[in-house]
């Protein structure tokens, strides 16, 4: 089988590193020669124009240029080619910091310092330990994963959550319906990092909140989601922050990103925002991965992290 040529197709960002580093071993194009151009047999993909891939005759893959395939699947005139999910070290080592920097940041109660240091005040409130504090992830795929063995190696009673069974060693584990709410009664620190499918689209909504425990040493539940915007109801969050449900929130996506400036979540002194930064998608550690995948496609070998299309991830 020879090597096939590539249809680089993203909205939103210059895709031109992503061009340079997989021209270095391919050719590649931006557009196609027609709508049922027959030379592409690759595509590399974010949100990419629909209808663009809908007609080409010798499609093989469509590869995601982010860890979430929801934006592909906003196209409704997708051909039947396997999406391939990006799963890499670096994305994977991004999260992780990111994940670690938010739970230790609300675990060692850095909004009440830095408010303190705004007013010049002095005071040194308790601290429980790691062992203390119960962290909970929702989602246990690749980035789940590692995410959950960090924390405990920090020493956080870990719990993870996931649509189907998982057995993970020294993570408790839930799943299904019926075991969200168990999932949620057992966790102080809520890590969102679930795909966006139908099932979890506004998952993260009042209801949801109410569930988490709220007796330690925190103050109250805390919510991070990194994982997609649309998973959560913003107002909800906002309602539940004002009440008491959440104590605090670290927020990198959003029903709607750029997040508007009008948004209630820009100036609420319980959110840290960050603009979708926790794992930025970096062309030099993921192109890489990508070509040798078409190569050993090639070869006759199968591909890697392909997506359930019934799923959605």
């Amino acid at each position: 089988m020879e090597k096939g040529r590539i249809l680089l197709s993203v909205t939103g960002f210059n895709p031109q590193r992503w061009y340079e580093l997989l021209s270095a071993e391919r050719d590649v194009v931006l557009e196609p020669n027609g709508p049922a151009d027959p030379s592409i047999t690759y595509a590399v993909v974010w949100k990419q124009k629909p209808g663009i891939l809908a007609q080409l005759p010798n499609l093989r893959a469509i590869f995601s240029i982010g860890a979430g395939v929801d934006h592909i699947f906003n196209d409704t005139r997708l051909p039947e080619a396997p999406i391939v999910r990006v799963v890499a070290d670096n994305l994977s080592r991004h999260m992780v910091e990111y994940v670690v920097w938010r739970v230790m940041d609300h675990h060692r109660q850095g909004m009440l310092y830095r408010s303190q240091q705004a007013k010049k005040i002095w005071r040194e409130p308790p601290q429980r330990t790691a062992q203390d504090i119960s962290v909970g992830i929702m989602g246990l795929g690749s980035l789940g994963l590692a995410a959950a063995n960090a924390l405990k190696t920090l020493g956080f009673q870990t719990n993870g959550w996931s649509r189907t069974e998982k057995q993970v060693d020294g993570i408790t584990t839930f799943h299904g319906d019926s075991g969200l709410i168990p999932f949620l009664n057992a966790t102080d620190i809520l890590v969102v990092l679930l795909p966006l499918t139908p099932a979890t689209k506004g998952i993260v909504n009042y209801g949801l909140l109410k569930h988490l425990r709220r007796r330690n040493g925190l103050g109250g539940a805390v919510l991070i989601n990194a994982g997609r915007g649309r998973l959560q109801n913003d107002e909800d969050i906002l309602r539940a922050l004002e009440d008491g449900t959440l104590k605090e929130a670290s927020l990198d996506v959003f029903e709607v990103e750029p997040l508007p400036k009008t948004s209630g979540l820009w100036n609420n002194p319980k959110v840290f925002v960050t603009p979708h930064a926790a794992a930025t998608s970096d062309p030099a550690h993921l192109a890489g991965p990508m070509l040798r995948q078409m190569d050993a496609f090639e070869r006759g070998e199968p591909l890697d992290n392909v997506v359930d299309r019934d799923a959605g991830y």
